[in-house]
């Protein structure tokens, strides 16, 4: 009774861990989204054309994206070679070292082209840092597990998600109640310095949590990968390409609901900031809530079914959410992002970690989610909000395109996870997962023998 009692408390503080972690990571990391559309524009790339800054301050959003993969490719070796825990301490302290930073660098007006070039620096080891950090948070929180409830705890680091977005665009509305001038000078600073007592917090909180039991088991067997990367390609290509589909659909709504938004609504619809900023709160408040809901019920009802129904919502919500967004109106522009980001993403963010988790074997597990979830982050995540600008402007400043790309992906969507089996029931210790992975190296060395 004692043991499982130290069970529950050890897989609880794991939760814990993982989400708090998890919660710093993103909103160091999501700040840089939302001041692309309202500062940096201005204070670190001017220039005459106004959509062209834009589109240079997204560029330098989406750039880290696509070197999330090789920070995924680093760090999740040493998490399936070393341990998940030490990987996350690494992780952890690089993307809060970076954000600090950032929020002190000088303007473009102080010191010309370098700083541009050193904002984009340090966005990209941003981007390394969290390119390890999402696949070492889920599965602290996943390894540690019990039975018939993983999903649950599953969804709980992707709550991180939210968590941060909540935080990092709450910090950003108190400090646009400053006059403009005073924000674009010193306020929009405040929430990136303030981030340092946020990592020293998560830095201490992981340090008191252990190995967990899937890799403790995974190193005492000699289950060990020699090169993570090379078994993860050779054995689970197919399961990496299923999970960068599956990250796609995920993706490019959530950065459509929540960070071109801003840009859109400030940009073409009339509104000032702070309402939008306001109904990206409420949702992001709203999904917070339901992502955990939608978890358990996974272990119910499977992971498939949640995350069909609602990429197959988001796909038929598309035209009807920039219609509403059209109307001009807060209280619309407030409901279209509500049922967009808080309701239709929530259940397929919720099941997405767990999914990763399911397909890929204990030895190589941390690498699989890291490189299909950071692939698939690169084509359709940050790249979002750059499109759906591109688009606009090419058509006219219509919001069709944009309606038609996020259809476009869902579809994509929606091919992966039919390819991909109901995984609820099936077990991280050494028989199915890996059972399964034994079968790709026997044909592997079939297909060797044949040649």
């Amino acid at each position: 009774m004692q043991q499982k009692q130290e069970s529950k408390k050890t897989s609880t503080k794991a939760l814990v861990a993982s989400l708090i972690g998890s919660s710093i990571e993103w909103y160091d990391y999501f700040l840089y989204g939302t001041l692309a559309a309202l500062v940096f524009n201005k204070i670190f790339f001017p220039t005459i054309d106004p959509v062209v800054g834009l589109m240079l301050a997204y560029t330098s959003f989406a750039l880290p994206f696509f070197i999330r993969p090789l920070g995924g490719v680093i760090f999740s070796h040493i998490g399936d070679k070393i341990g998940r825990k030490k990987t996350l301490v690494l992780t952890l302290g690089l993307m809060g070292g970076a954000t600090v930073l950032i929020g002190l660098l000088p303007s473009y007006e102080t010191i010309g082209v370098w700083a541009p070039i050193l904002l984009i620096t340090l966005r990209l080891i941003q981007g390394l840092g969290i390119g390890g950090e999402w696949g070492g948070a889920l599965l602290l929180a996943v390894e540690y597990a019990p039975k018939g409830k993983r999903g649950f705890f599953g969804s709980v680091p992707q709550m991180g998600v939210t968590i941060g977005l909540l935080l990092g665009t709450i910090s950003i509305t108190l400090m646009t109640a400053l006059p403009e001038n005073q924000f674009l000078a010193w306020g929009w600073r405040v929430p990136f310095i303030l981030s340092a007592v946020l990592v020293l917090l998560g830095l201490w909180i992981r340090k008191g949590i252990d190995e967990t039991p899937a890799f403790k088991e995974a190193k005492e067997s000699g289950n060990i990968a020699k090169v993570p990367i090379v078994d993860t390609f050779r054995y689970h290509w197919k399961s990496v390409l299923i999970a960068v589909g599956l990250k796609a659909g995920e993706t490019a709504p959530f950065y459509i609901f929540s960070t071109f938004i801003i840009s859109y609504a400030t940009g073409h619809l009339g509104f000032t900031a702070t309402p939008v900023l306001n109904a990206v709160t409420i949702g992001t408040l709203i999904t917070t809530i339901a992502i955990p809901f939608m978890g358990a019920f996974s272990d119910k009802v499977g992971r498939k079914p949640l995350f069909i129904w609602g990429i197959v919502a988001i796909v038929l919500y598309a035209f009807p959410y920039f219609y509403i967004l059209s109307l001009g109106s807060t209280l619309w522009l407030t409901i279209a992002t509500i049922i967009g980001l808080g309701i239709l993403w929530a259940p397929v963010t919720a099941v997405l970690g767990t999914l990763f988790s399911e397909i890929f074997s204990t030895n190589v597990r941390y690498t699989g989610v890291t490189v299909g979830y950071q692939l698939g982050a690169a084509l359709a995540g940050g790249t979002a909000p750059l499109i759906a600008t591109a688009l606009m402007n090419g058509f006219n400043n219509s919001w069709v395109p944009v309606a038609v790309y996020m259809m476009v992906i869902g579809l994509l969507s929606l091919f992966a996870i039919f390819n991909t089996r109901e995984t609820k029931d099936l077990a991280f210790e050494s028989n199915e997962i890996e059972s399964t992975e034994q079968e790709f190296i026997l044909i592997a060395q079939g297909e060797v023998q044949k040649s």
